[in-house]
């Protein structure tokens, strides 16, 4: 079903072009679906300005997140799973230390990350200009765009940009999406997560909702919880990168492992499992 829908927002993807060109607060710590131990090594590292070195040393590496399936998202035991998820655990299982998934207010992200509570945002991140300029940001993995959602019985109605111009949109705080509200002089009104906005539009509160294609394809439309909600605009193009701290060598230090994982084929295996291979970007 996933599959069928990333083709049809292949669709959208292009109306975008031509028109044109992601939490909860609570922020527990869940256990890690998948744990690797330390290397067992007795030779002291200075952790002085190396992320990657403090990360070794303390044994963890804390993964800010939110609950945004097909990235990360709980399975009927409480774990986290998701394209994101299992890459972000095979990364930790690489550096020989545990994943830790922290859920965080999307909208204080680059908070988080100053603070230390975390040490990558990685939970389908746009890469735009201002995520780029207070993070150091991974290379792109995975094409998305933000889509405009509405109720299936009105989506004859809501074909173009003109015709959504009056409508009243529920975002994510935060997000990407709420950013391509503003940049369109849409009313909008900003929720926890895009799952919320879901729910607003459901429920009617809202008239439409702007999320990523990527959600979108896994959870609106037939066989899904939202099966009267379908994805009619795509107002822009983007890409997904992970963010660590300005300045991190981890960001190297995966885009490395990107490489080698992509080389191995087991980044387009992950992909395939949760439907999104489409939407991945070649590693080199």
């Amino acid at each position: 079903m996933i599959k069928k829908k990333l083709a049809a927002l292949g669709m959208a993807l292009t109306m975008s072009l031509s028109l044109f060109g992601c939490g909860s607060g609570n922020t527990a710590t869940t256990e890690a679906t998948t744990a690797a131990g330390n290397d067992g090594a007795s030779t002291e590292v200075s952790t002085e300005g190396s992320d990657l070195a403090k990360v070794k040393e303390k044994g963890t590496l804390v993964i800010g997140i939110t609950d945004f399936e097909p990235m990360d998202y709980k399975d009927e035991n409480g774990n986290w799973i998701g394209f994101d998820a299992d890459m972000a655990v095979a990364f930790a299982n690489n550096l020989g230390v545990e994943a830790k998934f922290v859920e965080i207010d999307w909208d204080n992200k680059v908070l988080e990350l100053d603070s230390g509570n975390i040490d990558c945002v990685w939970n389908g991140m746009t890469l735009t200009d201002e995520v780029k300029s207070a993070m150091e940001c991974s290379n792109p993995y995975c094409n998305n765009a933000q889509i405009v959602i509405v109720p299936a019985d009105k989506a004859d109605q809501y074909q173009t940009e003109d015709s959504i111009k009056d409508l009243s949109f529920a975002v994510e705080a935060g997000s990407a999406g709420e950013a391509e509200a503003q940049n369109h002089g849409f009313k909008s009104t900003p929720v926890q997560n895009q799952a919320s906005a879901l729910m607003e539009v459901k429920s009617g509160t809202s008239d439409a909702a702007i999320i990523d294609s990527l959600m979108a394809a896994a959870m609106v439309g037939e066989g899904t919880s939202y099966a009267d909600l379908t994805y009619t605009v795509g107002l822009n193009s983007e890409e997904y990168g992970v963010g660590f701290r300005k300045g991190s060598d981890l960001a190297q230090e995966l885009n490395n492992f990107f490489i080698s994982s992509y080389a191995d084929g087991s980044m387009q295996k992950a992909a395939e499992k949760y439907g999104v291979q489409a939407a991945l970007i070649e590693q080199k």
